[in-house]
C-alpha cells in the first residue's frame, strides 16, 4: 500500500515538473522533417573540406535564390523540381513551400500590396557526405521581402525572417534536390487566413497615411538594440547574432520574452527589479516567459493596454501603436509569444522586431493569421 501511494506521488510529481515547464516556455513550431538530436550531432561535426565548403556555398545560394523567384511568381509547378516528391519528408517540406506561396497572396490580398522582390542571404554552416551522393548541410538564412501598396507603388517596404536550417541534398544527374528540410517555420500559424473578409480590409488599410510622431531618444534606443541583435533577421554587418552576454533560451522552449526585456533594459535603460530580472545566465519568469513578460508589464504600470482581440477586432486600433510599443499573441488562452514594434511601413502599419523566429521589421500579423489567435496590443510607458 505504501509502496502504491508513493508510486502516485512520484507520477504527480512528474506530471506537476512537465505542466510548468509547458507554462514557462512557449511552444515553438517547425517544419519538423528531422530531430533536433540529429541536428545537434551533425553539428559538432567539423567541416574540414574547404573545396566541398565552397562547392556547397555556391549551390545552396543559388537554389534559394531560384526557390524564392518560384515562390514570388507563386509557380507551384517550378517548385516541384527542387524536391523527390516520392520521399515522405520531402513531400512535406514542398507542401511547406506551397502553403507559403497561398499564405503570401492571401495575405497580399488582405493587405492590398504587391511583392516585388524576395532574396535571400544565406551563411552555409556545415557541409558533410553522410553518404555517397547525400549531403547534410546547416545554414542560416535570412530573407528579404518587398512589398508595395496597390495605391503608391513607388513606396518600397523591406521586412526580413531569419531561419536556421537543416537540408539533405541528393544528388540527380547535374543538380542536387532536397530529401529532408527542417527549420522554424514563421507561417505555422496562417493555414486560415482565407476566412478573413479580406475586402473590407483592404479598403480600410489602403486608406491610411504614415503618422506624424516624434521618437523620443529613449525609445530610438531601443529600437536600435532591437535591430542590432535580432539574430538571422538583422543586418549581415551584425553577423546574424544575437547578444552574447544573454542566455539563449530558444533550446528551452523560445527567447522572445527574453529579449523583448533586454530591449527595454539594454536600449531603454528601464532598471531591473525583484520580479523583472535577469542574473548570472538566469532570468526570472517576467524576463522570459511571454506569459508571465505581458502579465508583468501591464502589472507593473510600465505599459498598458490599447486594446486585444481577433484580428478582425484589432487591426484598426492597431494603427495606434507606436516603435516601442509590443504584441502579446495568445494561443488556445496562453500568451505564446512577443513581438517588440520597432517601426511604421509607409500606411503606418506596425511592424515587429524579435526572436525565434527571427523577425526584422515585419508586419505584426505576419504569420498570426488563424481565427484561434488573440492579439494584446500593448502600449510601453518609456
Amino acid at each position: 500500500m505504501k509502496n502504491k501511494r508513493k508510486n502516485i506521488i512520484i507520477i504527480l510529481l512528474i506530471g506537476i515538473f512537465i505542466i510548468s515547464f509547458l507554462k514557462l516556455y512557449p511552444y515553438r513550431q517547425y517544419n519538423t522533417f528531422t530531430s533536433e538530436k540529429e541536428i545537434s550531432v551533425f553539428n559538432n561535426i567539423a567541416s574540414k573540406d574547404e573545396e566541398l565548403y565552397d562547392k556547397f556555398n555556391t549551390l545552396i545560394t543559388d537554389l534559394f535564390d531560384r526557390r524564392n523567384k518560384s515562390v514570388l511568381v507563386k509557380d507551384a509547378e517550378a517548385l516541384k523540381k527542387f524536391y523527390d516528391l516520392n520521399i515522405k519528408v520531402s513531400l512535406w517540406a514542398y507542401e511547406s513551400e506551397i502553403k507559403k506561396i497561398k499564405y503570401l497572396t492571401n495575405w497580399s490580398e488582405k493587405q492590398g500590396v504587391n511583392f516585388s522582390d524576395i532574396k535571400s542571404k544565406v551563411k552555409l554552416k556545415k557541409v558533410k557526405e553522410k553518404e555517397k551522393g547525400l549531403y547534410g548541410v546547416i545554414c542560416t538564412v535570412s530573407t528579404e521581402f518587398t512589398y508595395s501598396y496597390l495605391n503608391e507603388q513607388e513606396k518600397k517596404n523591406i521586412f526580413r525572417l531569419g531561419t536556421h536550417h537543416y537540408l539533405n541534398l541528393k544528388e540527380n544527374g547535374d543538380r542536387y534536390i532536397i530529401t529532408k528540410e527542417w527549420y522554424t517555420d514563421p507561417f505555422a500559424d496562417s493555414l486560415d487566413l482565407n476566412n478573413i473578409k479580406s475586402n473590407e480590409m483592404k479598403e480600410y488599410i489602403i486608406k491610411k497615411e504614415y503618422p506624424k510622431y516624434i521618437m523620443s531618444e529613449k525609445t530610438k534606443k531601443a529600437m536600435d538594440y532591437a535591430h542590432r541583435y535580432c539574430g538571422a533577421a538583422a543586418d549581415e554587418e551584425f553577423e546574424f547574432k544575437y547578444n552574447e552576454k544573454y542566455t539563449d533560451f530558444n533550446p528551452q522552449g523560445g527567447d522572445c520574452a527574453n529579449f523583448a526585456s533586454q530591449i527595454l533594459h539594454e536600449g531603454a535603460g528601464f532598471k531591473k527589479n525583484d520580479a523583472w530580472n535577469y542574473y548570472n545566465g538566469n532570468g526570472s519568469k517576467a524576463w522570459v516567459n511571454a506569459q508571465g513578460f505581458k502579465n508583468y508589464m501591464v502589472g507593473s504600470g510600465r505599459a498598458s493596454y490599447i486594446t486585444k482581440g481577433s484580428y478582425q477586432k484589432v487591426y484598426k486600433s492597431a494603427y495606434n501603436m507606436r516603435p516601442g510599443d509590443f504584441v502579446a499573441y495568445e494561443k488556445k488562452g496562453r500568451v505564446v509569444h512577443i513581438s517588440t514594434v520597432t517601426g511604421l511601413d509607409s500606411k503606418g502599419y506596425p511592424l515587429v522586431t524579435c526572436h525565434n523566429t527571427d523577425r526584422y521589421l515585419v508586419p505584426y500579423d505576419l504569420g498570426w493569421s488563424n481565427n484561434n489567435i488573440i492579439f494584446h496590443l500593448i502600449h510601453v510607458h518609456y
